[in-house]
């Protein structure tokens, strides 16, 4: 899976940070302190929708997507994940994984739209990271 022309949209850059690089996706973590949330980034330039990846690369896709949401529940459980790709704003194919706790900011609503990001702190932004990496490339067995 080649990733030489790829470059990440510079939205999905400035609202994120790198956690990990997986074999088809690059995970990121959104800058926003009320949601545990990662997205996904296949790295191949021009893809707009899951339907752009050939049937390997799908499945690929699904299987990292579940990888990040088991992480992403061993780091911060929740009562709910919420799985996107809508792409109505940034083209490039990325995936949502939001972990949802009842009550949360938006709860029930969607989290897309809902007032502003509250930023990470520097040593939590670190330390959340960091948990997701090991979650992500070390699960637990």
């Amino acid at each position: 899976m080649s990733g030489r022309d790829f470059s990440l949209d510079p939205r999905l850059a400035a609202d994120s940070c790198a956690v990990a690089a997986l074999p088809l996706c690059e995970v990121r973590l959104m800058h926003d302190a009320r949601y545990p949330w990662l997205i996904l980034v296949p790295r191949q330039a021009g893809l707009v929708e899951i339907s752009d990846l050939a049937a390997a690369e799908q499945t690929r896709l699904w299987q990292e997507v579940n990888q990040a949401a088991a992480a992403l529940r061993a780091v911060a459980p929740c009562d709910k994940l919420n799985l996107g790709a809508l792409g109505n704003i940034v083209r490039q194919l990325h995936v949502h994984i939001v972990a949802r706790c009842i009550g949360d900011a938006a709860w029930p609503g969607p989290v897309w739209g809902y007032g502003a990001a509250l930023a990470y702190a520097h040593e939590e932004l670190a330390a959340r990271r960091e948990a997701l990496r090991q979650a992500l490339l070390h699960p637990a067995t």
